[in-house]
């Protein structure tokens, strides 16, 4: 497949489409407040932080988009609120005219019907190439290790040091990284938080949440704590931090 990719900057006419590409998502991961700070305002403040690909046999109909985020860290610590703590800091640097000193990856989403083409590895290495062209000497990235919503009570510090025989990841989203140079730094636990009556959840999963306790939900990488007298269930979950040597 033959790839254009550039910033939704360079091509704008991508902006009213860009969330309306078919995707695997699950809808409870799309209710994270946090994500609010960046996506509302993903087409105008951040269009260079934005990658979006189309296919020379399909020119204008988006394949994958890339989402990047500059942000204040602090210190040499990633944070264990991961992909939430990306977001707000980012935001909150923007908010107070600072300005920001690292970058982080925070989403690749290919079209459903070209999963498993090799379409995200190419998006991650232009992620890379793009950050560094911005003058950045590493990229982080929130991973959310894709095939561990297969194992939700699997603890994410047994499962994203996991390895295959040839010492790669166990997790095939973990060994694009690892093959695109990046390298397994810590377990955010707490990188994203999805709370929500439990009418909210049935509308979002399709399931009763009528008793109290751990849920699996579908898609989910940890059970969903459900609270049935007080009405809420909240999904807290781990990511894993990698990071890229840009130099």
């Amino acid at each position: 497949m033959a790839l254009q990719i550039t910033t939704l900057a360079e091509r704008p006419g991508f902006a009213p489409a860009l969330w309306d590409m078919d995707h695997t998502w699950h809808e409870f991961v799309l209710n994270d407040p946090v994500a609010d700070l960046f996506y509302a305002v993903a087409t105008t403040t951040y269009a260079d932080y934005v990658l979006v690909a189309d296919d020379d046999a399909e020119p204008g109909r988006m394949v994958a988009r890339a989402c990047m985020m500059p942000y204040l860290a602090k210190g040499d610590e990633l944070p264990d609120d991961g992909w939430d703590a990306v977001i707000r800091s980012g935001w909150l640097a923007r908010e107070r005219g600072e300005k920001p000193d690292a970058i982080s990856a925070l989403e690749i989403t290919v079209r459903r019907d070209l999963l498993g083409t090799g379409l995200s590895g190419r998006m991650l290495a232009a992620m890379r190439e793009h950050a560094a062209r911005l003058g950045h000497r590493e990229l982080v990235a929130p991973v959310r290790p894709n095939n561990k919503h297969l194992e939700p009570h699997t603890p994410m510090t047994e499962y994203a040091w996991r390895t295959r025989e040839d010492g790669l990841p166990h997790d095939p989203w973990l060994r694009v990284h690892a093959r695109a140079g990046g390298r397994i730094v810590k377990v955010a636990p707490r990188s994203m938080t999805v709370s929500g009556t439990l009418d909210e959840w049935r509308a979002w999963t399709g399931l009763p949440f009528d008793r109290t306790g751990a849920i699996e939900v579908p898609g989910a990488l940890t059970p969903v704590h459900c609270d049935v007298p007080h009405d809420h269930a909240v999904y807290v979950e781990p990511n894993v931090w990698v990071s890229h040597d840009l130099t």
